[in-house]
């Protein structure tokens, strides 16, 4: 069972400034519901219920959120106003939150190996609040992840096709379809970033994950890659050459929301889905 979902939310949201020089990306809302809130949400939909999370240096917003607030709990007792507070309380009492700092940026490979001592010596989800998932057809993307990886025994990676003049923005799978399984296949190579000519397909990888723990060795001796990070990317690409690696093809709808056009086209979406314009 997958008990654990790692949260890496230690990035500076660059994209996003002014808006994110004192409040965290995870943090900028779609409606009236952070980012953050919407992912861990997502992973408590999945029967997940520990949520690790990998911060930085300003970051201690997200920490308050996910916690109790008595004067404003105080403030909206018996009044109008109360209900607002609900929504945010049931996922307080559903989970637990643990938290450590990534002291250095130096890319997704090195957030995840900080969430190490969180973690321990087991299988684990990783969400991205960058990535808003949405199925509305049935089981959430993370429930589909952990039932293969229950099923195969191995890490899991989401995957979606893009255009083709958009994989220079994400990590690419070479894939193999398993036979008599629509929507899943081994994974035999990747690549970060490529360029639209070198792109070994035109699956490229979501910000969902499904590890098993020999990924933190693996990151342990990961060279750094591009942009001088330590880059997932690689790690994984060790674990897809020893035959440790399947992808889910995710059919629903995902907004890049680390982007302000994405952002932007899933507030409009979630907005239209419940009526308000």
């Amino acid at each position: 069972m997958i008990n654990k979902c790692l949260f890496p939310a230690a990035g500076y949201g660059s994209r996003f400034l002014p808006a994110t020089k004192a409040i965290p990306k995870e943090m900028l809302p779609i409606l009236t519901k952070p980012l953050l809130q919407y992912a861990v949400e997502e992973a408590i939909s999945a029967k997940v219920s520990n949520m690790a999370i990998v911060t930085g240096r300003g970051k201690r917003a997200i920490e308050d959120h996910f916690d109790s607030s008595f004067e404003l709990e105080n403030q909206l007792k018996g009044t109008s106003r109360e209900h607002h507070l609900m929504e945010i309380k049931r996922v307080i009492e559903q989970a637990t939150f643990t938290y450590i700092r990534q002291r250095e940026i130096l890319g997704l490979g090195h957030a995840i190996l900080t969430g190490k001592a969180l973690i321990g010596n087991e299988a684990f989800a990783v969400i991205l609040a960058d990535d808003l998932c949405i199925d509305d057809d049935g089981d959430n993307i993370l429930m589909q992840m952990i039932s293969a990886h229950e099923e195969f025994k191995c890490s899991v990676i989401a995957v979606q096709e893009v255009p083709l003049d958009q994989v220079h923005k994400y990590g690419v799978i070479k894939c193999n379809s398993i036979i008599d399984r629509d929507g899943i296949y081994q994974v035999t190579d990747m690549v970060e970033k490529p360029s639209e000519t070198n792109a070994p397909s035109n699956m490229a990888i979501v910000g969902r994950y499904i590890l098993t723990p020999d990924i933190f060795d693996i990151l342990q001796d990961t060279k750094p890659g591009i942009g001088g990070e330590i880059q997932l990317t690689d790690a994984l690409l060790t674990q897809a050459k020893q035959g440790n690696l399947i992808a889910l093809n995710f059919k629903g709808k995902r907004f890049d929301c680390g982007d302000i056009n994405g952002y932007i086209k899933a507030i409009n979406y979630l907005a239209i889905k419940k009526g308000l314009i």
